[in-house]
């Protein structure tokens, strides 16, 4: 059996060592770094956006529910008064419902499940209060409330990313 030295045996080298070295896990977490926050801008119009597509998908959803409203009294299947303009008088009336004129068994008619919210209101607020309301009697440039609601409008002050105000939505 041949001898063999500690000399002899096979040590590795220093040129074939595996992993990274301090430097480049630095250069790697400072590139990290700088995509990551090239990329929250991004993100936060992202999120507006989102936001506008909820404000626009709201007051989509009450206006079709007070035209419903409207069509339901012109077609006499809600009770109204001569001097009424045929709109609701308030938002909950929406939700709550009316009774169904043209029903035998009295049967009340739905316009919304709930009122939906405004998203650039204050959330921790009830949500019929994020809303203006503008009467049939009140000019479309200067929306005021009244005996009914013709039409909603939101109360964030802000301008959308299409640059008209969220009030002229």
């Amino acid at each position: 059996m041949p001898y063999i030295s500690i000399q002899q045996l096979p040590r590795p080298s220093l040129s074939k060592a595996r992993g990274f070295t301090l430097i480049e896990m630095l250069v790697v977490v400072a590139i990290v770094g700088l995509l990551a926050s090239a990329a929250i801008p991004f993100v936060r119009y992202g999120e507006h956006r989102l936001k506008e597509r909820e404000l626009r998908m709201s007051l989509r959803e009450i206006r079709n529910a007070i035209d419903a409203f409207k069509k339901a009294a012109d077609e006499g299947r809600i009770e109204k008064k001569i001097t009424s303009s045929s709109y609701p008088e308030n938002l909950n009336i929406l939700v709550e419902g009316v009774t169904d004129l043209k029903s035998t068994d009295e049967r009340k008619l739905y316009f919304l499940r709930r009122i939906p919210k405004d998203p650039f209101f204050p959330s921790n607020s009830n949500s019929k209060e994020g809303w203006g309301l503008r009467s049939y009697a009140s000019p479309a440039n200067a929306p005021q409330p009244g005996d009914d609601v013709y039409d909603v409008y939101s109360l964030n002050p802000g301008v959308g990313s299409n640059g008209v105000p969220y009030r002229e939505w």
